[in-house]
């Protein structure tokens, strides 16, 4: 559901590219590689194109890595079939797409156009789960128990055909309707089931609005979204695909799993301290991730809370292992294993985890390739995220700034967010008091100095909108 949605003037994102070193095209050699392997016909596989696949995925998206089908299972419990695009069947091993795919690492997404990890004659065409037209996918196929418990795992090799591209404002209205489609009919319920699972497991998920940058015409509007349940729902598809991907691997061991370190006990007592203040309920015996999943991110200080709840979820990481076990496997956000597979169109690991997924499944040896990739895939993933999250960072900094440059002295109503709070209790030489503070409109989060209530809503002015530097700050009136 859109909360908020603001009009920006026109905004170059040439400069921000340019920061950030990101290319412009794709080496002769690696698009002459992709459109050859775009042109030659679906990889062979088992024929899985009588099962009605359909994709979930933002309206405007054509790189689409995944597609599902939900079914119930005779004697009951669920069969969730899930057609992951086979990217590996299109980039061959050692050749110069591969090795510019490594220089990328994954598509960085900006405004006015991605930067992608692999050509859009692959990525938006002929490796995309696009409808109507037969795919090569990974098609993992998961049984559940009628609580959600995971029975059964297998995945192949197939060829696919989707039967058509769903998008998650409309999923949600059918699905407010009671009217959706029977590939997704049951992703409600089984949605529902998974993500009791992960609570009572003591996963916890940020209910954060998302702030994002979009084309309106000759302008650009910022955009502030909260999650649609169906989202959430479709997300614990994929975490679910995720964690029987990573029990694969450390049975087998060998693999790449997403880790993060469980939060830290210090971290949840000082969350716990701020929970009262902010007339947040916290009962005994109730988990991070219960507390979170019950409130109202729209409020300032269920807000406030979530901010500060973030503080939970740092240090996450890729960690390969091949013989020796990880020390600290899990993801402490997922509250278990957990391994990235389901987006390589979009990610560079993901089509290595899955490859090692396969042979393990199939009780053959790990292709030389992808064995030799995985311990070299940590440090590579590792700055690729920091790219991309600069340039999500940066986009919307950028169009923050052009919005605002123009009402420099104006008076906004803002919820205070987060407050400095140093170790020693003393601010740094020079750096008067803040914190961060989010305006309800237009939607946009920034710095504010002054001595800040957290949690409250506040008048904040305007001293500083400066798109060069791509910097916003308020003071408190």
């Amino acid at each position: 559901m859109v909360i908020r949605r603001v009009l920006a003037p026109r905004i170059n994102f040439g400069a921000l590219r340019r920061e950030l070193g990101l290319p412009e095209g794709f080496p002769d050699a690696a698009q002459r590689e992709a459109d050859e392997a775009a042109a030659a016909p679906p990889a062979t596989g088992v024929d899985r194109t009588d099962v009605p696949f359909v994709t979930i995925d933002p309206a405007a998206s054509r790189d689409l890595d995944q597609a599902m089908h939900l079914a119930r299972r005779p004697g009951g419990g669920y069969r969730v079939r899930y057609a992951i695009a086979d990217v590996a069947a299109h980039v061959r091993p050692g050749g110069a797409l591969e090795e510019e795919t490594w220089r990328r690492g994954q598509t960085v997404y900006l405004p006015d156009g991605n930067v992608p990890l692999h050509p859009h004659t692959l990525s938006e065409g002929a490796a995309s789960l696009l409808p109507d037209v037969d795919r090569a996918a990974v098609v993992w196929t998961i049984d559940l128990d009628a609580d959600g418990a995971t029975t059964g795992v297998a995945l192949e090799r197939a060829r696919v055909r989707s039967r058509a591209k769903l998008d998650y404002e409309g999923v949600q209205a059918a699905a407010d309707a009671e009217r959706l489609p029977e590939p997704v009919a049951l992703l409600p319920e089984i949605g529902a089931l998974l993500t009791a699972r992960g609570l009572r497991r003591g996963a916890v998920n940020l209910p954060l609005p998302e702030q994002d940058v979009e084309p309106d015409g000759d302008g650009w509007r910022l955009v502030l979204r909260g999650p649609v349940p169906m989202e959430d729902h479709n997300a614990q598809i994929s975490l679910l695909t995720g964690m029987a991907a990573a029990d694969i691997m450390l049975a087998g061991r060998i693999g790449l799993l997403r880790t993060m370190p469980p939060p830290k006990p210090e971290a949840v007592a000082r969350l716990r301290a701020a929970a009262a203040p902010l007339g947040v309920p916290w009962p005994d015996g109730v988990g991070v991730g219960e507390v979170l999943a019950g409130l109202d991110a729209s409020q300032p200080r269920a807000a406030a809370f979530v901010d500060q709840a973030a503080e939970l979820m740092r240090g996450a990481a890729y960690t390969a292992f091949d013989g020796e076990l990880p020390e600290q496997p899990e993801h402490g956000g997922v509250a278990a294993a957990y391994a990235h597979v389901t987006a390589p169109l979009r990610r560079l690991a993901d089509r290595y985890a899955t490859e090692v997924c396969l042979a393990l499944h199939e009780e053959r040896p790990v292709p030389d390739w992808a064995r030799a990739a995985l311990p070299k895939l940590p440090e590579v993933m590792a700055v690729t995220d920091r790219t991309a999250g600069a340039a999500t960072r940066g986009a919307i900094e950028l169009a923050e700034a052009v919005l605002l440059e123009h009402r420099v002295g104006e008076v906004f109503e803002a919820a205070v967010l987060d407050v400095d709070a140093p170790p020693n209790g003393q601010s740094k030489p020079g750096r008067p008091p803040g914190g961060t503070v989010a305006l309800d409109a237009p939607p946009v989060r920034a710095r504010c100095t002054g001595e800040l209530p957290l949690g409250e809503r506040i008048q904040v002015r305007l001293v500083t909108a400066d798109p060069t530097q791509r910097k916003v700050v308020f003071e408190r009136a």
